[in-house]
């Protein structure tokens, strides 16, 4: 795989007092570049049209910078959960989308966001809930990457997919190509052994084990009636649940040709360094950057307490590689 110049992989563990010295300095250092950056990332901001569309019946906001004559523009599609265009769900708000936007906008490109199924309440127009598969997901993409590309007036389309949403632009990005891929946080496994493994280190063995059953059992496309404490599925939405559960990322990331970049972080405490290392295997020809002090929601934090807060912190900036680096991605000027 290629290494984007800019990466940054973690240093040599350092005694307490030197490491804390450095992470101290970097969070001080995204402090200052964030104030100094502010003032003109809100007068690129105050130049965006911002507008809200509908294609078929997703519902989406479309930011594009004003006076960028076909601009690229990154396509975000949001994690698991009913999450909507922000990048926020019912019980946590970290804004993770808007922030990303805000930033690609202030950079020249273009972003359109959307309003997952479920987001604010299920629409008659996506079916009966029980009635959902994984793949439903994947047609959103379809839809709304046609829509931009059918519009005429954008250089290029980025597919850019944070957590479960890396896999729904693997399989949209499969099935009808793109011109760039970003994956940002995204588990190589299927979410049915995901779950398992975040489980397994937060419950207790009596509790975990009938779960991790009853989510295989699911998996293999049985019904489990009724569902164990701890694992709130219904019978009707089983299958459903069972469609995400067993789909695989890897397969179809092999066959893309698509320039992909890939990135995670060191204090994320959903997707392991294993996964970002399973897809830069599956993908040897993307580029990949590694941050050591970002968690799931991109935010560089120092512990668990502080991971923990960043999830309802939506004024908290993303970490400042991460956006260099994905606006030079999408824009084709990254290091080569």
């Amino acid at each position: 795989m290629t290494h984007l110049r800019f990466e940054a992989w973690p240093s040599p563990a350092l005694p307490d007092q030197k490491q804390a010295s450095r992470s101290s300095v970097r969070r001080w250092s995204c402090f200052i570049i964030a104030l100094v950056l502010f003032p003109f990332i809100a007068a690129a901001s105050a130049f965006a049209e911002e507008s809200k569309i509908s294609v078929g019946p997703i519902d989406a906001v479309l930011t594009v910078p004003s006076g960028v004559e076909r601009p690229p523009i990154a396509l975000l599609i949001a994690g698991s959960g009913s999450t909507d265009h922000d990048g926020n769900g019912p019980q946590i708000k970290p804004a993770t989308l808007k922030k990303l936007s805000a930033q690609l906008v202030a950079r020249n490109i273009a972003t359109l966001r959307y309003d997952k199924r479920g987001a604010g309440g299920w629409k008659a127009e996506f079916g009966r809930p029980e009635d959902f598969r994984f793949k439903d997901y994947a047609d959103d993409v379809v839809a709304l990457q046609n829509y931009l590309r059918e519009s005429g007036k954008f250089s290029r389309v980025a597919l850019v997919g944070h957590s479960e949403g890396g896999l729904v632009a693997i399989l949209a990005a499969q099935r009808v190509g793109a011109d760039r891929l970003v994956l940002l946080a995204a588990s190589a496994r299927r979410q049915g052994d995901l779950l398992k493994a975040q489980l397994e280190k937060k419950l207790a063995p009596d509790m975990f084990a009938p779960i991790a059953k009853a989510v295989d059992d699911i998996m293999a496309g049985q019904i489990v009636d009724p569902p164990p404490p701890g694992l709130s599925i219904p019978p009707a939405m089983q299958p459903g649940i069972a469609s995400a559960f067993v789909e695989d990322p890897i397969a179809p990331l092999k066959k893309i040709v698509t320039p992909t970049l890939i990135v995670g972080g060191g204090r994320d405490r959903q997707v392991a360094r294993l996964d970002f290392m399973a897809l830069s295997t599956a993908s040897p020809a993307a580029k990949t950057l590694w941050l050591p002090d970002m968690n799931h929601v991109l935010n560089d934090v120092t512990d668990e307490a502080d991971d923990l807060a960043a999830y309802n912190q939506s004024e908290r900036p993303l970490d400042p590689d991460l956006i260099e680096a994905v606006a030079a991605f999408i824009a084709g000027s990254e290091s080569r």
